[in-house]
């Protein structure tokens, strides 16, 4: 199954396609994990060794990509083990654990708070970090509809649609089901489509995940979660009863209903990315301007909202607007949340309180203009984004785009 191209920058996308692994090609890869999780834990253990001998002797040595090439290297010249595999793959664990230390040093120099730093790498343990396998140009080929990696590794890949372009790089993963996935990265160039003059504003919510400026446009909670929560408590259930004692392995009956709840929660990840997407696709292919809230719901996770807060997948669906609008070539605003709910969208007063959430209707004791609370926030979203002149409804101003943001 393909995912959707993913943005990762400007000019290239990630495109997800599901591989069809023999029993020798799996073997083959899990091999080559076992190597790459043995020189990510090698660089672990360097970078803990040398930091304990810096506070000790007062050194500044480092630990960078090039010390550890040399080590890669010259531990594949006496380990044939470590030999056998592709030097591409295991090069590549070398430079996103560089990347990985980097941005754990680089949180600490900003004097981050604990909570939000990435922290420094730690150790990929068998039972518990899934293969994931990172391919530069070098070390693959697409021929004849197959997917050739170094080391002689076959895959057939399921073409549910076509590359735009050559890739760049793929990345062999499997998932907590045990399916196994590439993904690729390619250039990609803006698919234009035809103008429609109008715009939009979009408010985010709980009991509604999207509100608009157009009734037709209403993204209402799908509560996919919820809809699926009997079969995860039940399994959830299972693990409890089998749940091996400290120090001890897993089960095989524990392993089967960890798989089975995996399997429950990736049909739930599907579904939310598929009514995130399609209706992203609605909304881009019917507006030329968006006015989005950049709303981080981030803080619901500490509130009585959690639960649901998660099942509405906000983030996820705002990520997915925004993608399919740069993919499309539309223009879309965020605008700050602060004060949103207490603007009044005809007039522009706001009110001198916060209003409860159990309160749904706004009423502006300026103007008189009463309306649902989210509809207002709605139309507040296109007012800030310079997008909605007083009196005119979904139109927009000319000369008035305001700046963008993407």
């Amino acid at each position: 199954m393909a995912g959707g191209a993913k943005t990762e920058g400007a000019g290239y996308a990630r495109y997800t396609y599901r591989l069809r692994v023999s029993v020798g090609a799996k073997k083959a890869l899990l091999g080559e994990w076992d190597r790459c999780r043995w020189v990510w834990n090698e660089c672990v253990a360097k970078s803990k060794a040398l930091h304990a001998h810096n506070i000790a002797t007062g050194d500044r040595q480092t630990c960078g990509p090039a010390q550890l090439d040399k080590m890669l290297t010259e531990a594949r010249s006496t380990t044939p083990w470590l030999a056998a595999g592709s030097s591409v793959v295991q090069q590549q664990v070398i430079r996103d654990f560089g990347k990985s230390r980097a941005k754990a040093h680089k949180d600490i120099r900003e004097r981050l708070a604990m909570r939000q730093r990435a922290g420094m790498p730690r150790w990929k343990k068998k039972r518990e970090a899934r293969p994931t396998l990172n391919y530069t140009k070098r070390g693959f080929r697409l021929q004849h509809g197959r997917l050739y990696l170094a080391g002689g590794i076959s895959l057939m890949v399921v073409w549910s649609r076509g590359l735009p372009a050559d890739p760049s790089s793929v990345r062999i993963y499997q998932d907590s089901v045990g399916h196994w996935y590439c993904s690729f990265v390619v250039p990609t160039e803006i698919q234009a489509i035809a103008a429609t003059g109008r715009v939009l504003g979009v408010d985010w919510g709980v009991k509604q995940v999207a509100t608009t400026t157009s009734d037709g446009h209403d993204l209402p909670h799908a509560q996919h979660g919820m809809k699926a929560q009997t079969k995860l408590n039940r399994y959830d259930r299972m693990m409890a009863r089998r749940k091996p004692k400290e120090g001890r392995p897993a089960s095989k009956g524990y392993r089967e209903a960890q798989r089975l709840r995996a399997k429950v929660h990736k049909k739930i990840a599907r579904q939310r990315e598929d009514t995130g997407r399609k209706w992203a696709k609605k909304v881009v292919r019917d507006h030329d301007v968006i006015a989005v809230e950049d709303f981080r719901p981030k803080f619901l996770a500490k509130t009585t909202m959690a639960r649901k807060a998660a099942d509405a997948a906000i983030s996820s669906t705002k990520r997915a607007l925004l993608e399919m609008a740069h993919k499309h070539g539309r223009i879309v605003h965020l605008v700050h949340p602060a004060h949103t709910t207490m603007d009044c969208a005809q007039c522009g007063a706001r009110t001198k309180h916060a209003l409860p959430l159990s309160e749904r209707t706004y009423a502006c004791t300026a103007c008189g203009a009463v309306s649902p609370r989210d509809k207002n926030s709605a139309h507040v979203m296109l007012v800030r984004a310079g997008l909605s002149p007083a009196g005119v409804e979904g139109a927009r101003p000319p000369g008035s785009m305001g700046q963008e943001a993407a």
